[in-house]
């Protein structure tokens, strides 16, 4: 049975992961300007949401999927920038919300990492 903390990270990222296709529209519009291919990119990274939802789940893929979670934390974290930065383009969703969300971000990578310290503990002493 998983821990709590990694059905919470799953349960969200699934969620996230499948609103890509639901509500694209919204995702894209978040992309900044200067990267291209703004659909494909919402495609991917929803895909890998899932996928990483899943991974987290599975013993032997959760270290992995831990991993490519918070990089994947980090790889869209300009995305959330440039909402903070274009506040109006997101009506019903204030601006002091999308900057308090900011660090939160830094709060959900050290949450993933923290659910996976028993597989990564598991892994430095099996690597010794």
């Amino acid at each position: 049975m998983p821990r709590i903390p990694l059905l919470v990270i799953a349960f969200f990222f699934i969620t996230s992961g499948i609103s890509h296709f639901v509500v694209a529209d919204f995702f894209i519009m978040a992309m900044p300007d200067y990267l291209g291919y703004h659909k494909e990119l919402v495609i991917i990274s929803g895909i890998f949401e899932i996928l990483g939802a899943i991974g987290i789940l599975v013993p032997q893929s959760r270290l992995l999927a831990g991993y490519g979670l918070i990089a994947l934390i980090v790889a869209v974290y300009p995305a959330n920038i440039n909402m903070a930065l274009h506040p109006e383009k997101y009506n019903g969703i204030t601006e002091l919300f999308l900057y308090i969300r900011l660090p939160f971000q830094f709060l959900f990578i050290w949450f993933v990492w923290w659910a996976i310290t028993p597989e990564r503990v598991q892994n430095k002493h099996a690597s010794t």
